[in-house]
C-alpha cells in the first residue's frame, strides 16, 4: 500500500478547556529541580539546573477546565501505509494519539479513550496518552493543549509529509516537526528541527514522551545499565538492583519515579517497551537525542488514583512513558549556540523480538533488541535519511495551511522586519495577526498602547526585552497617563524580579485607573517580599472588584488562608455566587478556614458534599485534598482524646493522592526468566 495522508474527524469524550486564566502567570513554577546539586563526577557532563525559568509568563494558564466529559468532534490527520497507521491531533499540541500495527491489528501506544486535561504541565493543562513533543523548557510544552500550525509537503519521491510547527515565546525559537511514513517502512519517522534565530546562546530542552501500556510482564530494554535519579541531589544508580528489585520491569517500581538512563557516548539510541512475548513499541533516533528516560506512576494508591483521574471514569488501564531527549536528564537544558539549527530523526514502530531473550539476562536482552532494530533500520541509514531529507525540511510546504497556530510568530516577524532583521524560518508560514497580538501591533506601529477599560481582561502579556523597551518608551512618553501601559510595564518588571520598579509602575497604574489587575500584581509583589498578610489583603480587594472572576477568587482564597486570615476568607466566600463557591479550589479553602477556626463539622460537610471535593486542576504530587482530610481527622481525634498518626492513617481512596510516601499497592518483584 502506498503511503497516504488524509484529514478526518474523530468523535470522542472531551473536557471543555473553557478558555484561559484572566491573570498573568506570576507564581513560580513549583516542580523543577531547583537545588542544582549533583553527586556525580566531573565526567558526567550534566547541566543540572541550567536553563530553568521562574514562571511560564507571558503565557496564560490553561486552568479553567472542569471534569465533565462531552462528545466532541475534533480534527485529526492520518499517515498510513501497509504496515502502520498513525493518527495525529494537531489542535492538541500535535500529539501522536495512536499508532496501530496493521499486521497484528494491535495498538502500539497507550491510547487514551478520552481527552481529559489535568494539571501536569507548565500551563497546567495536560492530557495523557500517545506521543507528545516537548520543546523549550522543563514541564511538558507550552503548546501541549494548543493548536500547532499544520500543513503538508512531500519527500523527493512523492511520499507525503505532515508538517507541524510553532514559535516558542519564552525561548524565542521555532519548533518544526515533519512526519512521514514511506511505502515500505515499518517505522513512522519524525524529523524534528529547532531553530534559534537569536544572536545569543539559548538554553534548550526537548523530550519526546511516549505513553505505552504497563502490564505485569512489561520490560523496558534500553542501551544502558544505570540511570540518573534525583532525591535531594542527582545520583547514578544500578537499575537492575534498585532497592533490591529489577527496575527494568516497571511493576517493580513502588512509587512515582523517573529513570534517566546513562547511555554510552557512541552507542545506539533506542528504547523499547516489550511484553511477555517480546512484542511492543521501539523508539530510536539519530545521535543528537542522547537522553532516554522511563517514567512510572508506581505501584501505590496515589499512582493508581492519578491514572484513573487522567482517563475515563472507571478505567483500570495503566501506562508508563518511555522518553527521548536532548540532554541526559530533565533537570537540565543544553546551551544552543546563536543562529543555529538542531535537527534529528526519530523512528517509531513495532518490535517482534524473542521473548525468552528479552526476559533473560540483561546483556542478552539488549543484544536481541539491538539486532531486531538493525533489521528495521541501521544507525547509519537513519543518519543518511536525516541528511537526505534536509532540503525538504528547509523548503516551504507545498500544501496550504490545514490548521493555524498562534499569531505570535507573525508578530515577531513583523517586529524583526521593522528592526531591519530577516524573518525567522522564512520557509514557514506563520499566518497573520489575531486578537491576542492587537495591542502589540498598536505599540509597534504607533509607539503607544491602545486605551482599555479596567473591566476588560488583559488578553496578553509580554516578556521579550525589545517589547519591554517599547513599553518603557511609551510609558515615559505619550502614554504617561495610560493606566494600561503602566500595568503592562509593571507586570513585565515584576516577572524580571525588578520589584522596586514594578511597584512604582503598578501603583501609578492603579492611581490612574483602579483595576483588579494592578491589585493582583501588587499582591504578588508583596508575596515575593515575604509579606503574606499584605498580599492576602490586596488579593481580596482585587477579588471584590470582580466577584464573578474564578481566577481572582482562587488566588484570593489561597492567600487569605495561607496568611491565617481564616475569618476574612469565609467573609469573602459569602460574597461569592454559588457558582464560584462550588469551584473545587474555592471549596478547599472554605473547608480549611472552617477547620482552622475549629468548625470541624462545617469543614467535614464541605469536604464530603457532592461525593467529596474534587479538584479538576489538582497538581501532580499535590496533597491538598489528602492533607485537608488528615487535618480534619486529626482535629476530630484530638477533640475526642484519641491518638492520631497522619503517616499511618487510612485515607479514603477519593482523597488519597499520596505518591511517594506510602507502601506499594501490591508486591510485585518481577524477575527476568
Amino acid at each position: 500500500m502506498a503511503s497516504v495522508l488524509k484529514q478526518m474527524q474523530l468523535s470522542m469524550p472531551c473536557q471543555d478547556m473553557n478558555g484561559v486564566s484572566s491573570l498573568p502567570p506570576l507564581a513560580k513554577l513549583n516542580f523543577a529541580f531547583r537545588n542544582g546539586e549533583s553527586g556525580l563526577g566531573e565526567d558526567d557532563e550534566l547541566f543540572i539546573g541550567y536553563g530553568q525559568v521562574p514562571s511560564v509568563y507571558p503565557y496564560k494558564m490553561q486552568d479553567m477546565y472542569t471534569r465533565e466529559l462531552h462528545d466532541r468532534s475534533m480534527n485529526a490527520v492520518v499517515l498510513e501505509n501497509g504496515y502502520l497507521k498513525a493518527t495525529f491531533l494537531p489542535e492538541w499540541g500535535g500529539k501522536l494519539m495512536s499508532l496501530i500495527d496493521k499486521e497484528k491489528g494491535r495498538e502500539l501506544l497507550y491510547c487514551n479513550t478520552v481527552i481529559r486535561p489535568c494539571n501536569l504541565a507548565v500551563r497546567n493543562a495536560w492530557t495523557s496518552g500517545g506521543v507528545e513533543w516537548n520543546c523549550g523548557m522543563f514541564g511538558h510544552n507550552v503548546h501541549t493543549c494548543s493548536p500547532l500550525f499544520t500543513t503538508t509537503t512531500a519527500l523527493s519521491d512523492g511520499t507525503p509529509v505532515l508538517r507541524m510547527y510553532e514559535f516558542h515565546r519564552i525561548r524565542r525559537v521555532v519548533q518544526q516537526m515533519d512526519f512521514f511514513l514511506p511505502e515500505d517502512s515499518r517505522l513512522l519517522y519524525a524529523r524534528c528541527r529547532i531553530l534559534n534565530p537569536l544572536p545569543e546562546v539559548v538554553p534548550m530542552y526537548w523530550w519526546s514522551n511516549t505513553a505505552v501500556p504497563e502490564t505485569p510482564d512489561t520490560r523496558i530494554v534500553v542501551n544502558a545499565d544505570s540511570a540518573y535519579m534525583a532525591d535531594n541531589n542527582v545520583s547514578l544508580q544500578n537499575m537492575l538492583d534498585y532497592h533490591g528489585d529489577d527496575a527494568t520491569y516497571p511493576v517493580n517500581v513502588p512509587a512515582a519515579m523517573d529513570f534517566f538512563y546513562k547511555l554510552p557516548t557512541l552507542g545506539r539510541r533506542y528504547e523499547a517497551a516489550l511484553d511477555a512475548d517480546g512484542y511492543g513499541l521501539i523508539q530510536t533516533s539519530t545521535h543528537r537525542l542522547k537522553g532516554r528516560k522511563l517514567f512510572c506512576w508506581g505501584q501505590n494508591p496515589g499512582g493508581d488514583r492519578w491514572q484513573e483521574y487522567l482517563t475515563e471514569d472507571g478505567s483500570t488501564d495503566r501506562y508508563i512513558e518511555i522518553q527521548a531527549g536532548l540532554a541526559h536528564t530533565q533537570y537540565e537544558c543544553v546551551p544552543m549556540p546563536p543562529h543555529t539549527t538542531w535537527e534529528w530523526l526519530e523512528g517509531y514502530g513495532a518490535m517482534n523480538a524473542d521473548g525468552d531473550k528479552v526476559h533473560g539476562e540483561w546483556q542478552g536482552a539488549k543484544a536481541e533488541v539491538a539486532a531486531r532494530l538493525d533489521e528495521l533500520i541501521t544507525a547509519e541509514r537513519l543518519e543518511e535519511m536525516l541528511e537526505e531529507t534536509k532540503p525538504m525540511a528547509k523548503a516551504p510546504a507545498t500544501g496550504g495551511l490545514l490548521f493555524r497556530g498562534s499569531g505570535w510568530g507573525a508578530l515577531e516577524n513583523r517586529r524583526r522586519e521593522k528592526a531591519g532583521q530577516p524573518p525567522m524560518a522564512a520557509h514557514l508560514d506563520f499566518g497573520g495577526i489575531d486578537g491576542e497580538q492587537a495591542d502589540w501591533v498598536h505599540l509597534l506601529e504607533r509607539g503607544a498602547m491602545p486605551e482599555h477599560s479596567a473591566e476588560e481582561v488583559p488578553v496578553s502579556w509580554m516578556l521579550q526585552d525589545e517589547w519591554v523597551d517599547l513599553l518603557r518608551n511609551a510609558a515615559d512618553g505619550g502614554d504617561l497617563t495610560n493606566w494600561y501601559t503602566q500595568l503592562q510595564l509593571g507586570v513585565a518588571y515584576l516577572c524580571a524580579n525588578r520589584l522596586e520598579e514594578a511597584g512604582e509602575r503598578l501603583e501609578r497604574s492603579y492611581m490612574l485607573q483602579p483595576s483588579p489587575w494592578a491589585l493582583y500584581a501588587l499582591a504578588h509583589r508583596k508575596r515575593l517580599l515575604g509579606d503574606g498578610g499584605a498580599a492576602a489583603t490586596l488579593a481580596a480587594k482585587a477579588s471584590r472588584m470582580r466577584l464573578h472572576d474564578a481566577s481572582l477568587a482562587k488566588e484570593a482564597m489561597e492567600l487569605l488562608v495561607a496568611a491565617g486570615k481564616n475569618e476574612e476568607a469565609l467573609e469573602l466566600s459569602d460574597e461569592y455566587s454559588a457558582d464560584i463557591r462550588s469551584i473545587g479550589r474555592v471549596k478547599i479553602y472554605i473547608a480549611l478556614a472552617h477547620c482552622r477556626l475549629g468548625h470541624i463539622e462545617q469543614a467535614e460537610t464541605v469536604l464530603y458534599e457532592g461525593g467529596g471535593i474534587l479538584l479538576p486542576d489538582i497538581r501532580e504530587g499535590e496533597r491538598t485534598i489528602t492533607d485537608l482530610y488528615l487535618e480534619i481527622a486529626g482535629r476530630k481525634a484530638a477533640r475526642a482524646g484519641l491518638p492520631f498518626d497522619p503517616d499511618t492513617a487510612k485515607v479514603p481512596p477519593q482523597f488519597d493522592y499520596r505518591q511517594c510516601d506510602v507502601a506499594r499497592r501490591r508486591p510485585a518483584r518481577k524477575r527476568a526468566r
